[in-house]
């Protein structure tokens, strides 16, 4: 065979990307070289050095699997003083961020350089001088001397050039401007005006307490965050994303517009697990996307599929791309509840993806995969089936068991590795594990680094007072109407999510948007969901699509209009946590559990006529009336109350009619 067919183009050449070579090594997860510079190009996290000496290999090598041993025998046993285990964790981080990432694009990614080795040594000198002198640093907060300043100082420089490197400028602009509001912020005219804080006062504040760089955000990602990281990597090499692949496959690329569903499944269910939307895209749109475009599905459309599922993963329980566990930690709640909270929408935004795929296939006359090609879902199940059992631990875990996050994680990640052996295919040998926990640490890296810039932000905001600032802004520019404010809302924290990965993303929009809506008697679960789902939908909205863009890199689609058919595809996400502020029931809020089975039926029919009034299509195209009276209807169905309800039904079964009868005779029009 012709070399060139053997890879994936990215450009979207229809032979090569469609092999059955090609995709059969998408599905197993081998990235071709292009791929791999997609992700390095799209997503920071991605663009590592290979080291060319063997020996400083194996040693970081082994670095890697220490950090990682370091996390796991702290979560079971306990962890050291607090600013001593923060301090360690964000040095041990900078280490390993300062081996992968180089200084620029133009500098090696083969060797660490001299100056790279200066910030390695600078970085180690931070928890020396912590556990040095322990006592002394906590006794002079607020009363920094010469060398507490010129520590801190130096902490802050490193987390900066840490965060630069390993996720992108957008997170140490951000840092700057608020460093600057708290220099300058007394010359600030109107509400925006606070005391002023000296350098000194500031950088103690960001080191010699646990409301800086070593907040809340750094203890969540020194546990909860490393810990299902690390899961996801031993998931990885038990072969979980296959069998994902696999299962999706079997269940649905049979049906019509199967492979676009294959997307919508295998990416929920990894997305849920890893946490970042743009790898994700990659890895599951690197077979899913060839399939849909060969299925007959348009470049964008294929592309929009896989960015949508993508993003939507971290909205999914149990794991929820490890996020959840800063809202936990933020609302002191046990995650248990938070993603109780979390099911009903997070469902409702899958299935409008799900309807949108198979009226789409309706409209255009698609059909799936032939069965012959596909695996056999009991073939699949007997195979691999399984490595469902660590995912049934946790979730037990989690919810019945009253254990623990961190011991819940710690044990799920020691089951996987014993059950796991029960198979052949899926048995990890010993050089396995010690893969899982090298890319363990290395995943967790960019992630805790951004965790640490964030605390400057947050900082910033604890001592200034700048959240409740905010927050009288939003309401004042809302006019004290509930609908402007929550859309002054959204736009914020779409705003503060450009560019930035998702866990920092909604730790922003927690600090600086969520307390508007807290002010106007929301519930604070509510509020924060409501942040948390617009942070996360940065990735999907142009002109900073990091994902649509991944995905349209993929498909050879146009960027901009695959992030538009994006958010159309997204358009229930964007709508559900609306309602869910206006019928906190969605959330399951204090709500029976009758009353609960209610509102989910009701709004994922809602769900479903809001799919039917974005496509302009039911049994038939749709007239443009009967898109806005099935748009009228879903909101009504949505919302919770039992009167709109019952308007939503008899609305849609006028649709049904209409569309069953009248369409027949000719009434409707091309949609939209």
């Amino acid at each position: 065979m012709d070399q060139n067919k053997e890879k994936i183009n990215l450009a979207g050449s229809e032979p090569d990307e469609t092999s059955s070579e090609a995709i059969t090594r998408a599905m197993e997860g081998k990235l071709t070289q292009q791929q791999q510079e997609l992700i390095e190009k799209l997503d920071k996290e991605a663009s590592t050095r290979t080291l060319e000496n063997p020996v400083l290999a194996k040693l970081f090598y082994g670095a890697c699997i220490a950090v990682t041993l370091y996390h796991f025998i702290t979560s079971f046993f306990g962890t050291p003083v607090v600013l001593v285990h923060r301090s360690l964790h964000v040095a041990m981080i900078l280490v390993l961020g300062f081996v992968m990432y180089p200084f620029s694009k133009k500098s090696s990614y083969k060797k660490v350089t001299w100056c790279d080795w200066v910030l390695i040594a600078l970085s180690i000198i931070v928890p020396l001088y912590i556990q040095g002198d322990y006592m002394g640093v906590i006794s002079r907060a607020g009363r920094a001397n010469t060398p507490d300043l010129v520590i801190a100082t130096l902490l802050v420089l490193l987390v900066l050039e840490g965060a630069r490197r390993m996720t992108g400028w957008a997170l140490p602009i951000l840092s700057l401007i608020f460093i600057t509001y708290g220099l300058f912020g007394r010359s600030l005219p109107g509400m925006f005006t606070h005391r002023g804080y000296t350098w000194i006062q500031l950088s103690n504040h960001f080191f010699a307490n646990t409301e800086g760089i070593y907040g809340s955000s750094v203890s969540v990602a020194a546990s909860y965050i490393y810990l299902f990281i690390l899961f996801g990597a031993v998931m990885g090499k038990s072969g979980m994303g296959a069998f994902f692949n696999d299962i999706a496959m079997a269940l649905a690329g049979h049906t019509k517009g199967g492979p676009a569903k294959v997307s919508v499944i295998a990416s929920g269910f990894l997305g849920s697990i890893n946490g970042s939307a743009v790898a994700n895209v990659v890895t599951t749109g690197a077979f899913t996307i060839p399939l849909m475009k060969k299925t007959g599905y348009s470049k964008e459309f294929a592309g929009a599929v896989e960015a949508s599922a993508s993003v939507g993963g971290q909205l999914l329980p149990p794991v929820m791309g490890a996020a959840a566990f800063i809202m936990a930690e933020i609302l002191s709640i046990p995650y248990s509840v938070i993603i109780v909270h979390a099911a009903i929408p997070a469902l409702l935004y899958y299935l409008g993806i799900i309807i949108q795929v198979q009226l789409r296939a309706g409209k255009m006359n698609l059909v799936g995969l032939s069965k012959a090609q596909l695996p056999r879902a009991s073939a699949v199940l007997r195979d691999k089936g399984h490595l469902l059992l660590p995912i049934i631990l946790l979730v037990y875990l989690l919810l019945f068991s009253g254990t623990t996050v961190v011991y819940s994680a710690v044990l799920t990640i020691v089951a996987t590795v014993i059950i796991s052996s029960l198979r052949e295919s899926t048995r990890m040998s010993f050089k396995d594990i010690c893969d899982a926990f090298a890319e363990g640490a290395k995943a967790t890296v960019p992630v805790a680094m951004a965790c640490a810039c964030v605390g400057i932000v947050i900082g910033v905001v604890s001592k200034t007072g700048f959240g409740l600032t905010m927050a009288n802004t939003i309401v004042a520019l809302g006019s004290q109407s509930l609908f402007f404010t929550l859309v002054f809302t959204m736009i914020t924290c779409m705003i503060l999510g450009m560019g930035v990965p998702s866990i920092p993303a909604y730790i922003i929009t927690a600090t600086i948007a969520a307390p508007a809506l807290e002010k106007l008697g929301i519930p604070r679960i509510a509020a924060h969901m409501f942040a948390f789902y617009f942070a996360m939908f940065a990735n999907l909205t142009p002109p900073v699509a990091l994902a649509a863009f991944a995905a349209a890199g993929l498909s050879g689609g146009d960027p901009m209009k695959t992030g538009f058919a994006s958010v159309k595809l997204a358009i229930a996400g964007f709508i559900v946590p609306y309602m869910f502020i206006y019928s906190p029931q969605l959330l399951l809020i204090d709500t029976p559990f009758l009353e609960g089975v209610r509102v989910a039926v009701g709004a994922c029919i809602g769900v479903f006529m809001i799919a039917a009034a974005v496509e302009g299509y039911l049994f038939t195209e749709m007239h443009w009336a009967t898109r806005l009276l099935a748009a009228v209807g879903a909101l009504c169905l949505i919302d919770s109350e039992i009167h709109t309800d019952m308007i939503g039904v008899v609305i849609l079964v006028v649709l049904v009619l209409l569309q069953r009868f009248l369409g027949k005779s000719g009434w409707k029009t091309q949609a939209a």
